[in-house]
C-alpha cells in the first residue's frame, strides 16, 4: 500500500508585529518616558499594499524604524519575511524611501542608484541593467545625468523611489511618498504603486493623503497614540463605520418626505444619492473617538 505525502506550506508573512511596545526616555537627573507604542499586533501579507494611518505622534514612524531595524523596541516581536529586522537576509529584501530624502546635491541620479546598487551587492551588467530599468520606471529618464541639486522635489520623491527599488525588493516602505509634490506627481506615485502591485511586490504605506491610500491599499490600520484603533479591508472599514443611514425615493414627494424624516433625524440627504462614507471622514471620526476615551 502506497502512502500519499502532503507537503503544507505556510506562507511568511512580509511584516509581523506581536505585543509591540517601543517607550522612549531621555533626560539623566529627571528622566521622563514616552509611550510610542503600546502592544501593536499587525501583519502584513505578501502582495498587498497596505495603508499605516493615524495623526502626527501615533507610532506609525516608530512602527517604521522598528521594521528597519533603526529602533529597537522594548518589548514584544518583529518579524520580517519571517526573520529578525537585524538579519541581513530580512533587510536585503527591503526597499525604503523616508519622508524627505537627502542625497549629496553634487552627485548625479544615476550616480546615487547605481551607489545603492553597489550597496545591495548588485555589479557589472546587472547594476548597469537595473540602473537603467528603475530610473525609467520612475520617469527619470533625460535627467539621470544631472546633479541632484537641480531636481525638483517632485523628482528627489521619484529618486528616492529608484534607489529604493534598484535591487528588486520583495517589500517597499513608502513614509509619505506624495509629500511636497504637485497633483500630477502624487497620481503618478500612485500608478507606480499600482504598478508594484502587479508584480507581486508587497508596499508598506504611510501617507496623510487619504484619497490615495483609499484608491490603493488592500488593507488599513489606524494608530492613535500608539495603538490601534481600527483594522481591515477598506470595503470592511468603510461599512463598519458608515453609521448613517441613506435614503433612495423614486419621487419627488418621496423626496420631501424623505428629507423632512432626515432633518428631523440629522441625517443629510441630497438629491436620491445616498451619504457615502470616505476614508478621511472614517478617520477623522476615529481618531476623535479614540481621543474622547482617552480623556474620560
Amino acid at each position: 500500500m502506497g502512502m500519499l505525502v502532503v507537503n503544507y506550506c505556510i506562507m511568511e508573512q512580509a511584516i509581523t508585529l506581536r505585543k509591540l511596545r517601543k517607550v522612549f526616555r531621555s533626560g539623566s537627573v529627571r528622566v521622563t518616558t514616552v509611550q510610542a507604542l503600546e502592544g501593536l499586533n499587525l501583519e502584513v501579507r505578501p502582495g498587498e499594499v497596505f495603508g499605516l494611518l493615524g495623526p502626527n505622534g501615533s507610532g506609525k514612524s516608530t512602527t517604521i524604524k522598528i521594521c528597519l531595524d533603526l529602533v529597537r523596541p522594548t518589548s514584544g516581536d518583529c518579524l520580517v519575511f519571517g526573520g529578525k529586522p537585524s538579519n541581513p537576509e530580512s533587510r536585503r529584501r527591503i526597499g525604503y524611501v523616508p519622508e524627505a530624502p537627502f542625497f549629496y546635491g553634487y552627485l548625479s541620479g544615476e550616480a546615487l542608484v547605481q551607489s545603492m546598487g553597489r550597496f545591495s551587492g548588485l555589479t557589472g551588467a546587472d547594476l548597469e541593467k537595473r540602473t537603467s530599468e528603475v530610473i525609467a520606471t520612475v520617469g527619470l529618464n533625460g535627467a539621470e545625468g544631472r546633479p541632484i541639486r537641480t531636481y525638483s522635489k517632485g523628482m528627489l520623491q521619484r529618486l528616492g523611489l529608484a534607489q529604493a527599488l534598484v535591487h528588486d525588493p520583495d517589500l517597499i516602505i513608502l513614509d509619505e511618498p506624495t509629500a511636497g509634490v504637485d497633483p500630477i506627481g502624487a497620481r503618478e506615485i500612485t500608478e507606480l504603486i499600482r504598478l508594484l502591485k502587479s508584480k507581486g511586490k508587497t508596499v508598506l504605506l504611510c501617507s496623510h493623503l487619504l484619497s490615495q491610500v483609499e484608491s490603493v491599499c488592500d488593507r488599513v490600520a489606524i494608530l492613535h497614540r500608539g495603538r490601534m484603533i481600527a483594522e481591515g479591508t477598506m470595503d470592511s472599514l468603510l461599512q463598519r463605520t458608515a453609521h448613517r443611514p441613506s435614503l433612495v425615493y423614486k419621487s419627488q414627494q418621496d423626496l420631501d418626505e424623505g428629507r423632512r424624516l432626515a432633518e428631523k433625524a440629522g441625517i443629510s440627504v441630497s438629491d436620491g444619492v445616498g451619504y457615502e462614507r470616505s476614508l478621511e471622514e472614517v478617520f477623522i471620526d476615529l481618531v476623535r473617538e479614540g481621543a474622547e476615551e482617552a480623556v474620560l
